[in-house]
């Protein structure tokens, strides 16, 4: 049994226990984005530059923390369909020791733990399902004060990797709603830093999202958005640009529909 196994069991039997406490807030969506310019996909297939994607997210915060799931179903112009999804619980140590943990801009510290789990359908029927593969990640989680955000989290992680060496990961995420005019908009998005390994090389995926609340011009702010997403990743899925002979810097702009429920 890999070492994070016991901890995310832990915190498996912590959240159904914990589904009697007390929910504080809860969201959820649904998006679809479409790009042209998306590079290497998980099965090594360089003929992968269109691509839709939809989207289902989930988030809440709880006596006891916080929950972020989402799932994506990614359609490439190859052929190969793919299903990919992380849940993310986050244990408040503050919430359960009843103490205050805040010092500086940090407001909270938390057991971090996200389970990544990839399914791929192979175009070209070299095995029955595709590449399929289970990541752990456990660490410890920080939330932020920071003017003019409505949220700012910093994770940091070790990485047990079904398929790969090790490594480390650092991600932050936050969220900035602003004002144009009459016009309401959100930037939000994420850094993932992850660490070499034996057989990875670093790789930076910095994605944002800028949206327009376009349900605000008829009475129901905060439902739909339309805008674009951008993803600027330095050697995808840590392979390092070139190797096998792949162009693994992505960047890519997509159009993005979101509807909130």
């Amino acid at each position: 049994m890999k070492p994070t196994k016991p901890l995310l069991l832990l915190a498996s039997s912590l959240l159904c226990v914990a589904a009697q406490a007390e929910m504080t807030w809860s969201d959820n969506s649904l998006s679809l984005l479409y790009g042209h310019d998306y590079e290497v996909n998980y099965s090594l297939n360089t003929d992968d530059s269109e691509r839709s994607v939809v989207t289902f997210e989930h988030a809440s915060g709880h006596s006891w923390g916080d929950l972020f799931i989402f799932a994506d179903y990614l359609d490439s112009e190859d052929g190969s369909n793919e299903l990919y999804s992380e849940i993310s619980p986050r244990l408040s140590l503050g919430k359960l020791s009843g103490s205050e943990l805040a010092f500086g801009p940090v407001t909270d510290v938390l057991v971090a733990t996200t389970v990544e789990i990839g399914n791929m359908d192979d175009p070209d029927h070299l095995t029955a399902t595709g590449p399929h593969f289970t990541n752990y990640l456990t660490g410890v989680g920080f939330d932020l004060a920071v003017p003019g955000f409505s949220f700012v989290q910093a994770n940091v992680y070790h990485r047990d990797n079904d398929d790969k060496a090790s490594n480390e990961q650092l991600t932050l995420v936050w969220a900035m709603p602003f004002t144009l005019g009459d016009a309401s908009f959100v930037y939000d998005g994420f850094i993932d830093w992850t660490s070499a390994s034996e057989d990875s090389h670093p790789s930076t995926n910095f994605t944002s999202q800028l949206k327009w609340d376009a349900g605000a011009t008829w009475g129901e702010p905060k439902t739909l958005y339309a805008g674009i997403e951008y993803v600027h990743w330095n050697d995808k899925f840590g392979i390092k640009d070139g190797t096998y002979g792949v162009d693994s810097n992505e960047r890519n702009v997509n159009l993005l529909v979101k509807y909130h429920f």
